[in-house]
């Protein structure tokens, strides 16, 4: 009786435990791989690449059914909608200034997206420009960018539909507010840059939605015209190759940046207009580091580069003598240059050392006028207005603190109060922490803390560990209202700035990219490691999470150490190293990670992909992972093919949630309703599983 008695009890835990992580039917298909002869992969879920398969779709809405449920009870048990659109205290952003109008998105309501306003000066009220509500009733619209003609009398802007990476441009009219009939398609990763009545632009072919993208051309449209007939700039035939253009401000100069994916080598060509003859023609060639023109000044070219450095410096150069380059600011050894602004008579440059912004302001004999440092973990941006202009705009933001914009006079450096939103919580009770930790190779990496001035600190605080780590990439604090919410549920916000991205200089970079990638995740791995033996918090206590590359860091660190973390929440996250680059934009980050079709880099690859690292015997963090259906950098089926291989195993007996954001993209949902209620479901879910007694 009593052996019945266990055995109906194991039952009933057994089936309790079923049904808590009851998962969609996942069959496996087997489909073989054979690499270098020796290495033979298997790969049972690449059918649920097929995206538009009606089996595939069925299992997304599944498991869609099943995260939603989850999140839904997080949120709502902790409050976290309610909480979190109170902190969402503004509905318009930083205004803008181009020409001599100043621009700003902005909600009209709850449901709608945002739309281009604009007005002629920054104390009038704001005019509705551009409602991406209008544009269509069947798809979101989102307007990616807009850009003014030099003579402030038209606006393009280039807009996408349900999140998607191709994009349409439209012009308007800013005297008479018409459009114009000019409608151009099959646009994408465009910049938009006006010269005289056109622009220049560039496209790819329109092939399959996850094909590779490859084959931009340049084009020149006239307004006026059929996109039939615009002018063919420049294109080059090799699938590796990216371009990059701007027209200085004076429309004088044209400057083409040609980069080859797979080499690393840089072109740059240029046409001047003040020329007889006003032809493309090279100007510097076969570079192997870094040089980006921003603006001309008497004739001369104005530059950021990293020539023979670690760090960006800016120089002046001469068409006629290229490779004569004058350094007009110097290279700071710790501090990176992260922007400048030209102007007639300073420069304004913008450093970062370990998100501390620092805004310096030079004259152009190298001396500088001005300097105004700020707090760890904010940033500032903008500094908009004209070439010739006194007053420019920017602001300054932090992870807990709404953008406030400022007034800037540059002759006397006076700062004038713009726009300062009201703070519907406490900042003043947020305490920033700056540290630094040793990695596995004894390497320092900077971390930053965030918590709440009246937390204990006795390692049993919920805790989210961020990164990104991949690009060169330097990661500028912006407002989260999230964060906010959960420093005051008790929580600890940790973000390591880990080898990959930009935060140290060129050499950080290339230490955690291509067969230093393991880096990254070594440099995240000791980071969870410092939190938990200095007490902030403990292994049942800490989430770890990151979006895009970031995706990658988390999911590879949750895989190598599933000891270390409760929950993992990969965004977007590249997880299938093998075949990253056969899709959209893969190729272009050959440079990044590498290629299968070396044998070095494959082994590398393979070492460290999450999803074939999974192992049969082990049960993993918790894992909320998520995705976009339309993401067109990283295709949806990388974390179809994670959740999936991870829920079919035996031992995994924690949760592993896969959430698809539908008519999304790369950069998720739009529309003020969606974004509140995305952050409440995200942190909310975080709160409710770190601290569940169950």
């Amino acid at each position: 009786m009593r052996n019945l008695f266990l055995l109906a009890l194991l039952f009933t835990f057994l089936n309790s435990n079923c049904q808590e992580n009851q998962y969609p039917t996942t069959k496996k298909v087997s489909v073989i791989d054979t690499f270098y002869k020796d290495f033979i992969i298997k790969d049972e879920y690449r059918w649920l690449e097929d995206i538009d398969n009606i089996e595939v779709r069925n299992w997304i809405n599944s498991q869609n059914k099943l995260s939603k449920k989850e999140l839904k009870k997080g949120s709502t048990k902790n409050k976290a909608f309610n909480t979190i659109d109170k902190y969402f205290d503004t509905k318009y952003t930083t205004p803008i200034k181009k020409g001599k109008y100043y621009f700003t998105y902005a909600y009209y309501d709850n449901l709608g997206v945002p739309a281009l306003f604009y007005k002629a000066k920054i104390n009038q009220r704001l005019k509705l420009l551009i409602d991406p509500n209008f544009i269509s009733s069947k798809d979101k619209i989102r307007i990616k960018g807009y850009w003014v003609s030099k003579n402030s009398e038209y606006l393009s802007y280039q807009f996408n539909r349900n999140g998607s990476d191709w994009t349409e441009i439209k012009i308007v009219n800013l005297d008479t507010k018409k459009e114009l009939k000019d409608h151009l398609i099959n646009i994408k990763f465009s910049n938009i840059v006006w010269k005289e009545n056109g622009f220049f632009y560039s496209k790819y072919p329109k092939l399959d939605k996850f094909s590779p993208t490859f084959g931009e051309k340049i084009f020149y449209h006239k307004i006026g015209t059929n996109q039939s007939e615009d002018k063919l700039i420049f294109e080059r035939k090799n699938h590796q190759t990216q371009f990059k253009y701007t027209v200085t401000s004076d429309e004088r100069f044209f400057i083409l940046k040609e980069i080859n994916e797979k080499s690393g080598k840089i072109n740059i060509f240029y046409i001047d207009y003040a020329s007889p003859n006003a032809d493309l023609k090279p100007l510097l060639m076969n570079l192997s580091d870094n040089l980006n023109i921003v603006e001309s000044r008497n004739g001369k070219l104005i530059a950021t580069t990293n020539l023979n450095s670690n760090n960006n410096y800016v120089i002046e150069l001469n068409p006629m003598e290229p490779y004569n380059l004058k350094v007009l600011i110097p290279e700071y050894e710790k501090a990176i240059l992260l922007d400048i602004k030209p102007l007639k008579e300073k420069i304004i440059a913008i450093y970062q050392y370990n998100q501390r912004p620092i805004i310096i302001v030079y004259d152009y004999n190298r001396n500088p006028l001005y300097t105004l440092e700020l707090p760890i973990a904010t940033s500032v941006s903008g500094f908009y207005g004209n070439f010739n202009d006194n007053e420019l705009i920017f602001y300054f933001t932090s992870y807990t603190i709404p953008p406030i914009v400022y007034k800037l006079d540059i002759n006397d450096y006076e700062r004038t109060l713009i726009q300062n939103p009201y703070a519907t919580f406490d900042s003043d009770n947020i305490e920033y922490t700056e540290i630094e930790y040793y990695s596995k190779d004894s390497t320092k990496v900077p971390m930053f803390l965030i918590h709440n001035n009246d937390i204990k600190l006795d390692g049993n605080n919920p805790t989210i560990l961020k990164a990104y780590g991949g690009f060169g990439s330097i990661v500028q604090p912006h407002f989260d209202p999230g964060i906010v919410y959960f420093l005051n549920k008790g929580g600890v916000i940790a973000y390591a700035n880990v080898r990959g991205g930009g935060d140290n200089g060129y050499s950080w970079h290339q230490d955690g990219r291509g067969e230093n990638k393991q880096n990254s995740f070594d440099d995240f791995i000791s980071a969870a490691e410092y939190l938990i033996q200095n007490k902030y918090t403990n292994p049942n206590k800490l989430a770890i999470t990151g979006g895009s590359n970031g995706g990658l860091v988390v999911g590879a660190s949750a895989i190598q150490r599933p000891d270390l973390f409760k929950l993992a929440v990969p965004v977007v996250g590249v997880f299938d190293m093998l075949r990253f680059e056969k899709f959209t934009v893969g190729n272009f980050h050959i440079d990044e990670f590498g290629t299968v079709s070396d044998s070095t880099d494959f082994v590398n690859l393979l070492s460290y992909s999450p999803l074939h690292n999974v192992k049969e015997n082990i049960n993993y963090p918790g894992m909320l992972i998520i995705t976009s259906e339309n993401d067109e950098r990283v295709p949806p089926f990388h974390s179809y093919k994670f959740a999936a291989k991870l829920q079919n195993r035996a031992a995994q007996k924690n949760p592993i949630l896969l959430k698809t954001i539908k008519r999304a993209g790369h950069n998720g949902s739009v529309g003020l309703f969606n974004n509140v209620r995305e952050t409440a479901q995200f942190y909310g879910y975080i709160y409710e599983y770190l601290t569940n007694k169950e």
